[in-house]
């Protein structure tokens, strides 16, 4: 993630990527990391544990939606129940591994509320998780 701190600066960027990169470096950002001795990127804090309840209070007290990125954090989200929505990228690619969307033994209900398609192929669908 941190190519975002400096993709303005790349020539020849387009502008959506450029947008991105300041939508992203103007966000505070909560990186969960057992391993990392320091955040690489500004506005950045580092967190050892994933705490439930520390993100209850988060998400409270936010102005802004938040955003839970990768697969192992999400998971843990989901199951604590701290996800409202849910927009998965679907690329036209298989590479056939990696890691699950969704873990083992969770599940949603899921109310479809907005498709977007792509000239590429690529589709963002926004799903709403119902109580």
């Amino acid at each position: 993630m941190v190519f975002w701190e400096t993709a303005p600066t790349i020539p020849d960027q387009p502008q959506f990527v450029r947008d991105w990169a300041r939508q992203w470096q103007a966000a505070e950002k909560v990186v969960y990391s057992r391993t990392l001795a320091k955040p690489q990127s500004a506005r950045t804090r580092l967190e050892r544990a994933f705490d439930p309840d520390a993100v209850r209070q988060l998400k409270a007290g936010a102005a802004r939606d938040i955003t839970v990125d990768g697969p192992e954090l999400a998971a843990q989200a989901l199951r604590a129940g701290l996800v409202d929505e849910i927009q998965p990228i679907v690329c036209p690619v298989v590479v056939g591994g990696g890691k699950r969307f969704f873990p083992d033994g969770l599940r949603l209900d899921l109310d479809l509320l907005e498709e977007r398609r792509f000239t590429s192929g690529v589709v963002v669908l926004r799903y709403v998780v119902r109580s």
